[in-house]
Order: C-alpha cells, then sequence, then structure tokens
C-alpha cells in the first residue's frame, strides 16, 4: 500500500528534496524490482536492514521495496545513502530541476500515480509477493499465455507501464534503477 502524501518540512528543503521525499516511488517497489549497489556498499546497506544480494557480480543489489522508506527515506541526508538512490533522477523530478513544471504540478504527478497504481493493485491477485512491480510483471506474463485474460486488468496496467514511461522514463518491464541511470 502506497500513502497519498508524506508529511514534509518545507523549511530549507530543495524543490528536489521535496519531490522525492514525497513520492517514492523508486524505493517502494513501483517503479522497480530491485537496486543496484556498489561492492563497497553491500555490507553497510545490509547492516541499514536492506535485503542485499550479492551471488552474481552483474546484479548485485537490494530488493524492493526499501525497508528504509516509512512514508520517507530514513537515510536520505545520511551517509550511508546508497549511491544508486542518491544519483537517480527519474524524467520527472528531471523535468522539475530544468523548470519545465512546478514543485506543485509534479506532486499532482504523483498524486495520479499513486492513484493509479491503486487501481492496478486492486485487481492483482493476492500474493505473498510484496514488490508491486514483481507482482505486475508475473502477472502480466502469465496473462500473456492465456487466451482470456482480464480487459479491465490489462487496460489499467498498460495504461499504468504507459503512464511510467511517458512521466518518469520507465519503459521497460523488468528495468532496474541502475539501467536508467546513465
Amino acid at each position: 500500500m502506497i500513502s497519498l502524501m508524506t508529511d514534509v518540512n518545507p523549511a530549507n528543503e530543495s524543490p528536489a528534496s521535496l519531490l522525492c521525499k514525497s513520492c517514492g516511488l523508486c524505493c517502494t517497489g513501483h517503479l522497480f524490482i530491485w537496486a543496484k549497489l556498489r561492492p563497497s556498499e553491500l555490507d553497510p546497506a545490509e547492516s541499514l536492514g536492506l535485503n542485499v544480494f550479492r551471488s552474481d557480480p552483474t546484479e548485485r543489489g537490494f530488493s524492493q521495496p526499501c525497508p528504509l522508506w516509512r512514508g520517507q527515506c530514513t537515510v536520505y541526508d545520511s551517509p550511508h545513502y546508497p549511491h544508486v538512490c542518491r544519483s537517480y533522477k527519474c524524467k520527472l523530478l528531471k523535468e522539475m530541476m530544468a523548470e519545465n513544471t512546478s514543485l506543485p504540478n509534479a506532486l499532482t504527478v504523483i498524486q495520479q500515480a499513486k492513484e493509479m497504481i491503486r487501481e492496478v493493485e486492486s485487481l492483482l491477485p493476492e500474493s505473498a509477493e510484496t514488490n508491486f512491480r514483481q507482482r505486475l510483471v508475473t502477472e502480466l506474463e502469465e496473462a500473456n499465455g492465456l487466451a482470456y485474460t482480464d480487459a479491465k486488468f490489462r487496460s489499467k496496467a498498460e495504461a499504468l507501464l504507459g503512464f511510467y514511461e511517458k512521466v518518469f522514463g520507465v519503459d521497460d518491464l523488468v528495468e532496474r534503477a541502475d539501467d536508467v541511470l546513465e
């Protein structure tokens, strides 16, 4: 479940920080399944309580949702804040930083995304999987093999994925945060 808005203190916060702290979709497992860590970050991330995996050198990171997200990132201003988290900028954030959209407009877009997510989430079957993105991928992959699929689910899921691409720049079902850093 995602929150509608977090309590953010606008005093002394940059619009970029306010947007990120209010959104969190890259932390909650709604945009990504996992995030890549640098080798030097594996042990510190694990000590923070992140679900770190390290067996495959090309896929070292932590799974989403991030347990450090509690309506807001609890290590955002910490020196332990992972590099991938610090450096990731979604398309909406870049648009706001380039002054092509305002913070109020960007926050409205975030609310729209969260509402779309809630609608799709309500149509997903119950699962022990806590990552929304993984559940969505699984359901869409299973639906592709079936002659009959829930038209309402497919329509809302496709609209959400289109929104992800248009607004956040996330255009692959299994895209990872490290893929969009470049």
